[in-house]
């Protein structure tokens, strides 16, 4: 484990101590829960739906497979999962036990109640055995885990060999002006939409601002290969809004 005592990262734009970022984040998603679906819907124009229905494509989900998904909040990824295998289960874990709740509520209204564990935990320190997945997936969570590194090293460890990672993400458009056109809307728009629907701009605008901190695609391609992860690769969605990272465990 990473001696954290005088090692400072990242919310948003400020500079915190590293014992601190996650608290911070679990403040960020309990205040946004019940309407995080929502909100990802207007934010996107409902393109996120596209996005995570790509992901699935590319996963391609087999019957009896195990999902753990990582920072999974109201379990978005893991109903698609378990809908694209017919018969499997998803463990959903999520540091914010509000995300976890109304991720159940889905559930239930969905009668998949019996297909899906909800756990509270930390990406960085996964309490399941080595070797215990089929699947690890994470969805615009990883720029709120406090060290990246750790949490794909704990991914590693926790698939079964032949295992298959995948992390969707908001990236960087590789056109200046493209970028700043995203960053207009971003930084003037999201926000705003923020205080009108969750009544909760300083949420979203940390959200907006974790994305300008987070490494390119090529920047994290590199980071999933040093974890151990063979055949990686990504793709870009949306011209890169946001990018798909895929890994093997060989």
């Amino acid at each position: 484990m990473t001696d954290n005592t005088d090692q400072t990262t990242h919310f948003g734009f400020e500079t915190v101590p590293e014992g601190e970022k996650a608290g911070r984040v679990q403040g960020v998603f309990s205040s946004v829960a019940r309407k995080y679906d929502v909100m990802n819907d207007v934010m996107s124009a409902g393109i996120h739906r596209v996005w995570k229905n790509a992901m699935m494509d590319w996963l391609a989900p087999r019957p009896g497979q195990r999902l753990l998904d990582v920072a999974g909040g109201t379990g978005d990824i893991s109903f698609r999962f378990l809908k694209r295998a017919g018969r499997g289960h998803a463990t959903v874990l999520d540091l914010t036990e509000p995300m976890l709740i109304e991720g159940r509520k889905r559930a239930e209204a969905a009668q998949l109640s019996d297909s899906l564990d909800w756990v509270v935990g930390d990406a960085m320190h996964l309490p399941f055995e080595d070797n215990s997945f089929d699947v690890y997936t994470i969805s615009f969570g990883i720029r709120n885990v406090t060290r990246p590194e750790e949490a794909l090293a704990e991914a590693y460890r926790v698939l079964k060999p032949g295992g298959r990672l995948m992390v969707l993400e908001f990236s960087q458009l590789p056109n200046p002006l493209m970028q700043a056109a995203y960053d207009a809307y971003s930084f003037n728009v999201i926000p705003r939409m923020g205080k009108m629907i969750v009544n909760d701009s300083d949420s979203y605008q940390y959200l907006v601002e974790s994305i300008r901190n987070f490494p390119d695609q090529d920047t994290f391609l590199q980071m999933i290969k040093t974890a151990g992860f063979g055949n990686a690769k990504y793709r870009n969605m949306t011209l890169g809004v946001a990018a798909l990272h895929s890994g093997w465990k060989l």
